[in-house]
């Protein structure tokens, strides 16, 4: 990185346009890339200001806007959980009264988990929207589904899927996020059904969200009740929470790495080449922690392959070219974290500073 510009706001948009495009007086901005959820769009809105190739505004919606992605799913045909803009109260009640509680209610623009809701009964949710008054149209009201809750993250060039890997949560994000406990994820066997369904529904949501190159982080739940995939929600960035790690960990591929070299590819017209990934298998773990070091040298299996070096978390991926390894050492670890490290706070319905 060879210069580094500071903003007071980056939530102030027509400020961040004058500010790059004073840049560009000086500067050949050839590409704007976003690094993570709450740059998507600001990326997209100066592209289309300064007609840089890339995501423009339309598409960036649909990977931004909870309620965006799955309207464009639905019309393409994808099973999503159903679902009702919080817009219109006569259609509210009406998917109250046909969609049995609880629901879940979501900020159409935050990223991952935050400010999602539990919501059990109607007088619950309109006690919620009498204090959001004007904001309530920036939510969505979802039949909350019980399953298994997976993510796919991929890597995309020219519309194509050239890599994708699934991972399994051990508890979804959401109840991670609210109740508090260990984040545990690790890749799913590449020869079960499970991992060849989700590598063939993410084609086709990627195909449906028009995704054109970079990297992609998607959830998709496996009901309980009917064992079918349903589509979550998906970003058009690196997944958060040290996936990438992880991900590196069992495929070998570094995910921002092989963003930029799609991105210089395509500034050069020149193809853009994966490189061979590996099959391996890993996990990871984090946690808030009580310490605000923790002293993680007890972990010390030949297959912790990285350490989380941030203050009050503990964190380590294991990695494995043996499925069932990966799951034994993380379910052991998992216990240990929470006995040796385990702290929970109430969860933030915005990001913290």
């Amino acid at each position: 990185i060879d210069e580094l510009f500071y903003m007071p706001d980056l939530s102030k948009r027509p400020d961040i346009i004058h500010a790059v495009s004073y840049l560009a007086r000086t500067r050949q901005i050839d590409r704007i890339i976003p690094l993570d959820d709450y740059d998507v769009e600001t990326a997209a809105s100066l592209r289309e200001h300064l007609r840089v190739p890339g995501m423009g505004e339309t598409t960036a919606r649909l990977f931004r806007d909870k309620l965006a992605m799955r309207v464009q799913a639905r019309d393409e045909n994808i099973l999503v959980p159903d679902f009702v803009h919080v817009l219109n109260y006569d259609r509210l009640r009406e998917f109250m009264e046909r969609v049995p509680p609880p629901w879940v209610f979501k900020p159409r623009s935050e990223a991952g988990a935050m400010g999602i809701k539990k919501v059990n009964s109607a007088e619950e949710l309109w006690r919620w929207l009498d204090t959001l008054g004007d904001q309530q149209s920036f939510f969505v009201l979802e039949k909350y589904i019980p399953g298994d809750v997976f993510h796919v993250d991929s890597i995309i060039s020219e519309r194509e899927v050239v890599f994708s890997i699934a991972q399994q949560y051990a508890r979804p994000p959401m109840n991670v996020a609210h109740e508090g406990g260990i984040f545990i994820t690790r890749t799913v066997p590449y020869e079960s059904q499970d991992a060849q369904t989700l590598a063939a529904l993410n084609k086709e949501v990627m195909r449906a969200l028009h995704m054109l190159r970079g990297v992609t982080h998607a959830e998709y739940i496996k009901a309980a009740q009917d064992g079918r995939f349903y589509f979550l929600e998906t970003a058009a960035r690196v997944g958060g929470a040290n996936i990438a790690e992880l991900i590196e960990a069992a495929s070998g591929l570094n995910l921002w790495a092989e963003w930029a070299k799609i991105e210089l590819a395509h500034l050069r017209k020149e193809k853009y080449r994966l490189p061979t990934p590996r099959q391996d298998y890993a996990g990871i773990l984090i946690c808030l922690a009580r310490q605000e070091y923790p002293d993680m040298s007890a972990y010390d299996e030949a297959e912790v392959v990285w350490r989380l070096h941030k203050k009050n978390h503990a964190g380590l991926i294991v990695a494995s070219p043996d499925p069932a390894r990966v799951e034994s050492l993380s379910n052991d670890y998992g216990h240990r974290f929470a006995n040796d490290f385990l702290a929970v706070l109430p969860p933030l319905d915005k990001p913290a500073d």
